[in-house]
């Protein structure tokens, strides 16, 4: 009588126990990973999408300011673009000596009105655009500090000790050393 379990049992079980003990070391370097928060991985996603920086610093609630900030830029860029088009396709038309060409602003508008709108709009839609890079810039600055604060320690005691400076040196004088517990 053979008192051993067949061979397929053995590397079965050899194989369950090497997974169970595999699954176990995994959990264990998730658990590690977990415990460093990394600046660098924060800064590189929201480089690579605007707001994934601040959820994986768990600020959630900066998410829907960084949007409505795109949206709103988004916004003003597409309507200062309209606007200047528009100025710009009147003013053109008013110089093209083509009568066949309609400028709807004549009567209301003169043709120093027309530039002055038109450079206006133009500039509005290029600030416009700049403040749509300086926010993206923000995103990524913002995820980046935040991540380096992430484990600061922030406690209830918020003391302030004053102690006076006592030296060997013969210098006349007084100091004050600032510290905290």
């Amino acid at each position: 009588m053979n008192h051993f379990p067949p061979p397929n049992m053995i590397r079965f079980l050899s194989a369950f126990f090497l997974v169970i003990i595999c699954h176990q070391h995994g959990i264990c370097q998730l658990e590690k990973r977990e415990r460093l928060h990394s600046p660098k991985k924060a800064t590189l996603m929201s480089t690579i999408l605007p707001g994934a920086g601040q959820a994986y610093n768990r600020k959630y609630w900066k998410i829907p300011i960084i949007y409505g900030g795109f949206a709103g830029l988004a916004y003003a860029i597409n309507f200062n673009n309209k606007q200047y088009r528009e100025y710009k396709r009147s003013y053109s038309s008013r110089l093209d000596n083509d009568i066949t060409t309609i400028d709807p602003y004549v009567g209301i508008y003169s043709d120093n009105d027309l530039v002055t709108l038109k450079d206006f709009y133009r500039r509005n839609r290029d600030l416009s655009i700049v403040g749509l890079g300086l926010l993206y810039v923000l995103n990524i600055v913002d995820a980046s500090v935040d991540a380096h604060l992430f484990e600061f320690n922030v406690n209830d005691d918020l003391s302030l000790h004053v102690t006076p400076i006592t030296g060997t040196n013969m210098l006349a004088g007084v100091g004050l050393r600032l510290g905290y517990r």
